[in-house]
């Protein structure tokens, strides 16, 4: 056995870090090939999860409630903040996260009966808080489209955070909502170089798709704007001012930006990442930051973990202000109003008086 591990193809993780609650743990052959047919293939689980919308109470984030029709992410971002999710199911937050996909099948039911029971106040939901809802197999299996449908059936209000142009398939659903003041869309652009996508997100749409989608968003009426994240100083830190600029030109309104942060093991995954691809730049990026966490990879602390602290943090700050006036960009999204909201669609509805 051996520790040592090598970029695979069409993944963003390169080996399966020890799971921090479970004792033991696999590790691959040292004469494994990561280009044989017999790298690890994405493999699918049901997962029958009671109900569907989740809580949180954080001061960092612009929703509280939020809707994963999936618990994994087969785009297979390195950085990806959501990868020890999976160690709370046994799994490891590296290959495991991106190629062992929970699917939530009863989502649209179970979105349904919460949104109509006496307990539901209307709120917006995000689509999603943890992994991308536009991810590949979302093209076949349409659970987020079905939930989509069931939140314009309703009119509840939904935020959609994706780097997949493959939310363009459901503008149809988004317009609904967005006629009573109640979608928006946000398209994460974490680069605009393809080659460092190929690398960093491996199965996510290219830049120039996630701009066609911000483009068709916008011209469906749909408020769209950018997000530009992670920021990984020393390596995309410099691309802000240009992809706010070129979003701004495919017709984004507004944009955000979050500091990469590295809970866990995140750390360990990231340098593995850094070491393969980028080794000429690995030292500059550690201590970046370690300067934006006090010293460490990461800050849990609230009001700080998505920002950083200290002059490299105020410096991207400061870019990311400039940028966003020079690009016509408004710092924030509009309110969402759940003005319109109804606990009976459109279909039910129409039964009183057949």
């Amino acid at each position: 056995m051996s520790d040592e591990s090598s970029p695979i193809r069409g993944r963003g993780a390169a080996s399966n870090p020890a799971n921090r609650f479970e004792p033991l743990h696999l590790e691959r052959d040292a004469d494994w090939d990561p280009d044989r047919d017999d790298a690890p293939k994405t493999q699918f689980y049901k997962d029958d999860s009671s109900s569907v919308i989740t809580y949180n109470s954080s001061p960092d984030v612009g929703f509280d409630a939020s809707l994963n029709p999936y618990r994994g992410c087969e785009h297979g971002c390195v950085y990806c903040y959501a990868r020890p999710t999976h160690e709370y199911l046994g799994l490891s937050a590296g290959l495991d996260f991106e190629s062992r996909i929970m699917v939530k099948e009863k989502a649209p039911q179970l979105l349904r009966a919460e949104l109509t029971s006496r307990k539901w106040r209307p709120q917006t939901i995000a689509l999603s808080g943890v992994t991308d809802p536009y991810q590949p197999v979302e093209k076949r299996l349409g659970l987020t489209r079905q939930c989509l449908e069931v939140l314009a059936e309703l009119r509840n209000p939904v935020t959609v955070i994706t780097k997949n142009h493959l939310v363009t398939r459901d503008i149809d659903h988004l317009s609904t909502l967005a006629g009573d003041q109640a979608a928006a869309v946000f398209v994460t652009i974490t680069s605009l170089d393809s080659k460092l996508i190929n690398r960093l997100e491996p199965r996510t749409s290219q830049p120039r798709r996630r701009l066609e989608a911000i483009q068709q968003l916008s011209q469906a009426g749909i408020p769209t704007g950018v997000l530009v994240a992670p920021v990984i100083p020393g390596l995309t830190e410099p691309e802000i001012p240009d992809i706010l600029k070129q979003a701004g030109a495919a017709g984004a309104r507004f944009a955000g930006y979050v500091v990469l942060r590295l809970p866990h093991g995140l750390s360990d995954l990231f340098e593995e990442w850094l070491g393969h691809h980028f080794p000429e730049k690995r030292d500059r990026v550690w201590q970046r930051l370690r300067a934006l966490r006090g010293g460490k990879a990461n800050d849990p602390r609230f009001g700080s973990r998505m920002k950083g602290e200290g002059i490299f943090a105020d410096q991207i700050a400061q870019l990311f202000e400039v940028s966003v006036r020079q690009a016509g960009l408004n710092r924030h999204a509009s309110s969402l109003s759940t003005d319109a909201f109804r606990k009976t669609g459109t279909s039910e509805q129409l039964t009183l008086f057949d």
